[in-house]
């Protein structure tokens, strides 16, 4: 079977690339504007190079010069753009003047100008309801791709995190779509599933064998909310003196979850780029007394537990580590996604050899 030769548009710290890599998937290259990124994406993902740049000012000629065009090599195109200006996070406080809205028109244009075998791109939901995403397909069907767009719940491919994301595929040998839902490979998991038995944590420690296992500090107010949250409930069962204005308001009702503990029996909230924030969202841990650590949050977003961040004696930013975390993409899905692409290739072989 031809290999898969692949680069990977918007790479952050490699979660997308590491999960295609463990499909079987040859990364050569990695382009993100993110100086932080560049260390622990070589540092884990073999013989894959990091490119800062800014993806807006690449050609289809510098990504295609990754390919060599081997007659026994089949190209790939994967990233994705920054999906902030989409997310319902953002509660519609971007708008097309925000710098990252059009990387994804970018995107297609360096699609047309190289023409890979294959494209993927990960995304928010949301995006299928903006112009630019419509633009993207027409993009790829003008130059012969077969598109399938799926909306994927994470939590149904074996990663325990309850997350929706958008999945596009695209090539130019025939039709294809995300594979299916495999009960035995796909196993659902849970928070206790994947981070129960790690080492025991206050609020602002951190581990000695683990230097990415360490957790914010609490106030004394956040303490005492804290000891008050019970897994899966909200702060609506708190004592009044307890509540932030932001509860009080007509707002704060639509964010049950803030404040709030996981539960050890379903899976994660979304990871963000503030998990290990017990104000951010629930993500406080559902039996001690603090939120997520840096290392918990990569677990959940699927990351193998000794994938590194930090090179060894370095100061631990807990807002640029976390930011590289949250805003990738789990392993585990960039793993089904590369699996799809395989098996299409795969297919396809199978028929062009049946017909010759």
């Amino acid at each position: 079977m031809p290999s898969i030769t692949a680069v990977d548009l918007f790479c952050g710290v490699g979660g997308l690339t590491h999960g295609l890599r463990k499909a079987g998937i040859g990364v050569v290259a990695g382009y993100d504007i993110d100086a932080a990124c560049e260390w622990p994406y070589e540092k884990n993902n073999g013989r894959a190079k990091f490119h800062r740049a800014d993806v807006g000012e690449l050609t289809g000629a510098q990504i295609d010069a990754h390919f060599g065009r081997n007659k026994d090599s089949i190209s790939l195109l994967a990233g994705c753009a920054p999906c902030q200006p989409f997310s319902a996070y953002s509660l519609h406080k971007t708008d097309e003047s925000d710098a990252r809205w059009p990387m994804l028109e970018h995107f297609g244009r360096i699609v047309e100008e190289c023409l890979p075998t294959l494209v993927t791109m990960e995304n928010v939901p949301q995006v299928r309801k903006h112009a630019v995403f419509a633009g993207f397909v027409q993009t790829l069907r003008d130059n012969d791709y077969q598109v399938s767009v799926s909306i994927v719940k994470c939590e149904e491919y074996g990663i325990p995190q309850a997350r929706a994301r958008l999945v596009l595929l695209a090539s130019r040998l025939g039709e294809l779509k995300l594979r299916d839902r495999d009960p035995k490979r796909d196993r659902r998991r849970t928070v206790r599933s994947a981070i129960q038995g790690m080492q025991a944590l206050g609020a602002g420690e951190a581990s000695q064998h683990d230097p990415i296992h360490r957790t914010s500090r609490l106030t004394e107010l956040n303490e005492r909310r804290i000891r008050a949250a019970r897994p899966g409930g909200s702060w609506r069962d708190w004592d009044p003196d307890l509540l932030a204005p932001c509860h009080k308001s007509e707002t704060g009702q639509s964010f049950p979850g803030v404040y709030g503990r996981m539960d050890w029996d379903f899976p994660s909230p979304t990871i963000t780029t503030q998990f290990y924030g017990f104000g951010s969202g629930r993500f406080g841990h559902p039996e001690q007394d603090r939120a997520l650590s840096l290392r918990e949050g990569a677990i959940l977003q699927t990351f193998p537990r000794g994938y590194q961040f930090v090179k060894a004696g370095e100061r631990i930013h807990m807002t640029t580590v976390g930011r590289l975390i949250g805003n990738a993409v789990p392993v585990r899905l960039g793993q089904v996604i590369g699996e799809s692409l395989m098996a299409h290739v795969e297919d396809h072989t199978c028929q062009a050899t049946r017909t010759h």
